[in-house]
């Protein structure tokens, strides 16, 4: 994704990957939040989906299990997808825009200098040297570009396994919501469960094939390969009674996974001179609630954007640095809820106890809108050094007067100032003529005029357009996109 953002921006980059081609490995299901928003803003939602519809919010989502309830704004936005397929597809739209990706070129060292980053990079024809103007290292929790650097990885290992396989089970057992019916049991919901003994994660999203997880304090007790009665075997300590798992139907690959031990962490930098982090390199955590791709993707459209800045000339001072100051405390607020979640699956009477409280709680429609604005990120509020209500937060989808989706203007992720005032805003922006986008346009009971920012985020915004207003827009301009001219 960034390295599309990049060529979007006119940035040539190169993808190194130690993989031979795209990984089929089955792990995430779908996007959740707001990046379903932002890939609406790059035309991909509809491209990869096929809906010519904008995405439609949810009614609700889970926190921990529980079920939360929105109101009609709901904050909630999923793209239902395998992650392998999104991984193709976002190659083949690197490569549209003419990215260089280089599967099976290892990343095996790297010399930070004071202009450039020299890489030691290995394929199976040998070893060559290649030196570019920047590195992002987005290469995992175990980040070879992270540790070379330097960069702190601070945080916490729990105690518990968690096991998680495709599987086939008896037609008999699947309930029409994608959970279970367990004789001895009852009925499993889709999603995260806690029992006493541990939690269970079930799922069903395609058929003949179900998503069976569970999660038990302690330490592995196998060493070998993960396996389905492996998975069976905890299941039935968890609830009690067998469950007839089988090996799933149909052609592979299918999830088959043990960890032991989650890890919340999260780089104390994001970077280090030349060298930037992106992704699980720079966090990670608990999968629940399907947090990751979500952070990691909104993570690469704040950095793309900057970064090309940067390399054309034209940033203000500081403006990569912000890539740190603004992701940085929303990687650490999904570790926290991440973390918030995990300990609401503890066995034990009080969590029992706290799980019925926040069943009280969540009833709550304020407190559920707050969760749900948690977990999908749309409570992120920049420092954009602006105090209109709209500023800092992620463009609302509006439409114009005249039909046209402000979504549709970000297509080519360049800044846009949306003058909706009849032209005096945009008149001010004269200047930066070919750095930012000007669109006239009128839009009923909206302001009076927009600056949105190459990642959907309001960097300016005024209701009228007075001499104040004007003053406003100018330092806004310069703190974003530099000097005029």
């Amino acid at each position: 994704m960034l390295a599309c953002e990049l060529a979007l921006a006119g940035i040539s980059a190169v993808v190194l990957d130690a993989l031979p081609g795209p990984s089929s490995e089955p792990k995430a299901n779908g996007l959740v939040g707001q990046v379903v928003r932002m890939l609406d803003m790059r035309g991909l939602y509809s491209a990869f989906t096929g809906d010519d519809q904008p995405p439609q919010a949810l009614p609700g989502w889970m926190f921990s299990g529980m079920q939360l309830q929105y109101p009609s704004d709901s904050p909630m936005y999923a793209m239902m997808m395998p992650q392998p397929r999104l991984v193709r597809l976002l190659e083949q739209h690197a490569r549209d825009l003419g990215v260089d990706l280089r599967w099976g070129h290892e990343l095996t060292g790297l010399r930070p200098g004071a202009d450039d980053v020299e890489l030691s990079v290995a394929t199976v024809d040998g070893v060559y040297t290649l030196k570019t103007g920047y590195l992002v290292g987005a290469d995992g929790g175990r980040s070879l570009v992270r540790k070379s650097v330097g960069i702190d990885f601070p945080g916490t290992t729990s105690a518990t396994v968690a096991r998680l396989a495709q599987v086939h089970v008896p037609e008999e057992l699947r309930a029409p919501d994608g959970g279970l019916n367990v004789p001895g049991v009852g009925h499993i919901p889709f999603g995260h469960n806690r029992f006493d003994s541990g939690m269970v994660l079930v799922g069903s999203f395609q058929p003949e094939v179900v998503l069976v997880g569970t999660r038990e304090d302690g330490t592995a007790a196998e060493q070998g390969p993960m396996s389905i009665p492996e998975l069976r075997a905890s299941l039935e300590r968890i609830l009690g009674v067998d469950v007839p798992l089988e090996e799933p139907r149909g052609p592979g690959p299918h999830a088959l996974r043990r960890i032991d031990g989650q890890n919340t962490r999260q780089a104390e930098h994001y970077r280090a001179g030349r060298v930037l982090l992106l992704g699980d390199a720079a966090h990670v955590h608990s999968a629940m609630g399907g947090p990751g791709l979500n952070l990691g993707l909104q993570d690469a459209v704040n950095m793309g954007w900057k970064l090309a800045a940067d390399i054309n000339g034209w940033a203000p001072p500081g403006l990569l640095d912000t890539y740190q100051s603004e992701r940085h405390p929303v990687g650490r607020r999904v570790m926290m809820h991440s973390m918030a979640q995990g300990a609401l699956m503890a066995p034990g009477p009080e969590v029992a106890e706290l799980r019925r409280l926040f069943t009280e709680l969540i009833a709550i429609p304020e407190v559920s809108m707050h969760l749900g604005k948690l977990l999908a990120g749309s409570d992120v509020r920049y420092d954009v050094g602006d105090d209109h209500p709209l500023s800092g937060y992620l463009v609302p989808d509006l439409t114009l007067d005249d039909g046209r989706r402000v979504a549709s203007l970000l297509h080519n992720a360049k800044p846009i100032l949306l003058d909706l005032c009849g032209g005096a805003a945009a008149a001010g922006a004269q200047a930066w003529a070919g750095r930012v986008d000007t669109v006239t346009a009128e839009l009923a009971g909206g302001p009076a005029a927009l600056m949105i920012r190459p990642d959907g985020y309001i960097a300016w915004a005024a209701d009228g357009f007075g001499p104040t207003d004007a003053r406003n827009l100018q330092e806004a301009l310069h703190r974003w996109f530099g000097l005029a001219g």
